[in-house]
């Protein structure tokens, strides 16, 4: 008998795909929910990161959505604790990348040049893969009105993703001379209130770079590329949370995501 034009009672190769991929992000996030109860937030961190990236390859959108708070809670409580230590007076300057031997001490850390946007990426994950708290800003070059421009650089699909801010200094430095802030008094070095409103300035920019129109399918991407950039605002969290839950009902996009500007044949 032919089976012609009978279903199959097994799963296509892309069905199984989707299940084994399912089945390995549920099992990331019971570990996440059990790293977060034992108060382990960088492991918890870890095996959310791992399992968003699985859910975005199957465009699991139900569970991209699911995967972003206990992330966001992970990186809160890293961030607390990075904040103590601040409180207890451990705020650095640094200029260069620290060598593999060098101790990373618990803390804020305000980077300024030569280093760029990228090197604040590579620093906090130096950091997180130490386990040690800590929140990172990255200061580029003064501008002539005085004026801080800040910066978060993240790694995108086609190229790296920017989010920048210029801020005025905190009133302590307003009247430093130096070019490197790296000689500067720690009683002059920003508090936690002025860190935190940065990163937050940072994160709003973040945000109002994903247009509302693209498709939600597109939007996650983005913010999850943003992330990548500003990891510490919570409102960009739960703005990849509720686009990801748009994305469930929403149709599915007919183009491609948007290509960068070297592949855009209108362009020269």
């Amino acid at each position: 008998m032919s089976l012609a034009g009978v279903p199959s009672q097994f799963p296509s190769h892309s069905d199984a795909r989707i299940v084994a991929a399912s089945s390995a992000i549920d099992t990331l996030m019971e570990r996440a929910s059990v790293a977060l109860e034992a108060t382990d937030y960088f492991a918890a961190q870890e095996f959310c990161l791992r399992a968003i990236e699985k859910a975005r390859r199957v465009q699991d959108f139900e569970r991209i959505a699911r995967i972003t708070m206990p992330l966001q809670e992970a990186r809160r409580q890293v961030r607390h604790l990075a904040t103590d230590a601040r409180d207890a007076g451990n705020v650095f300057v640094v200029n260069t990348l620290p060598a593999l031997d060098t101790k990373i001490e618990a803390g804020f850390y305000l980077l300024e040049p030569p280093l760029i946007g990228l090197d604040g990426r590579a620093f906090r994950e130096v950091a997180r893969g130490r386990k040690v708290p800590i929140l990172a800003l990255v200061k580029e070059p003064t501008t002539s009105a005085g004026r801080w421009p800040m910066v978060g650089v993240g790694v995108g699909e086609f190229e790296n993703v920017v989010a920048r801010v210029q801020v005025e200094p905190p009133a302590s430095l307003k009247h430093w001379k130096e070019k490197s802030l790296k000689n500067a008094p720690r009683e002059l070095l920003p508090d936690s209130a002025w860190f935190m409103s940065v990163q937050e300035a940072l994160g709003d920019v973040a945000i109002r770079k994903v247009n509302p129109l693209w498709p939600a399918a597109h939007r996650i991407d983005d913010f999850i590329e943003l992330l990548d950039a500003v990891p510490d605002h919570e409102k960009l969290s739960q703005a990849l949370m509720f686009t990801a839950k748009d994305a469930m009902t929403a149709p599915q996009p007919k183009m491609p995501r948007r290509r960068p500007l070297v592949d855009n044949p209108l362009t020269f």
